[in-house]
């Protein structure tokens, strides 16, 4: 008689207390973060670098761990907005893992102290299925999905649209551009997370991001307290 042994909860298991530990060392060092989740070419690295400038503006230092199958652009483009960045390269995994994430701390620990990084952005891989399985230690996750990918995605894709605490749809600039369903857009989200707080913003222009960095560092300002 074949016997089926399951690998998914194992390492979901281990995943889980990589990233409890994770989170007991962010709240020592007082860091908070910001684990963010999109498709690829949503705008998630545009959109960390303008939410940096304004979080800088507002006293706080921010750093960046840049997740991707392969290449170090997004984390060059960080560094040279003044971020520290730490670059993961999965070499095919569609996720980012406790223990990758834990390894970029060490790397950033050692390099400007964890102590001295009000907020860390965590970049994840571009993927709308994966990443939602595996908690990080972060504070809060954030979902960007831009107007050019279409309304549908809640639809296709509705267990990452549950999971986050922020939807920012992104590239609202160019929305007369395409064809997309904005009350039909917010009627699902009204079903599949309706205590999310939502956003409408063009990182590139500006539009919106005022609000929603607010927004974040009242939540910031809540995790300190």
């Amino acid at each position: 008689m074949a016997t089926t042994i399951g690998i998914e909860q194992p390492v979901l298991s281990r995943n889980d207390r990589m990233a409890a530990e994770l989170r007991g060392r962010f709240a020592k060092a007082g860091t908070f973060v910001v684990n963010v989740l999109s498709s690829p070419g949503s705008g998630k690295t545009t959109t960390i670098l303008a939410t940096n400038e304004r979080l800088r503006a507002a006293g706080l230092s921010c750093a960046v761990i840049e997740g991707d199958i392969a290449s170090d652009v997004d984390a060059l483009a960080c560094k040279q907005a003044g971020m520290p960045a730490i670059q993961i390269n999965t070499g095919g995994l569609c996720h980012l893992e406790g223990n990758m994430i834990a390894q970029a701390v060490d790397a950033l620990d050692a390099g400007v102290g964890l102590d001295s990084i009000d907020v860390i952005f965590i970049e994840n891989v571009g993927n709308l299925v994966c990443p939602v399985d595996f908690d990080l230690g972060e504070n809060l996750s954030v979902m960007i999905l831009s107007v050019p990918e279409g309304d549908d995605k809640p639809l296709k894709y509705p267990g990452i649209f549950q999971h986050t605490g922020a939807l920012l749809l992104n590239k609202v600039d160019v929305a007369p551009a395409f064809d997309f369903d904005m009350p039909g857009y917010n009627r699902v989200l009204d079903n599949l997370n309706p205590t999310a707080a939502r956003f409408e913003v063009s990182a590139r222009h500006g539009q919106g991001m005022d609000e929603w960095c607010s927004w974040l560092i009242e939540r910031i300002e809540a995790a300190r307290a």
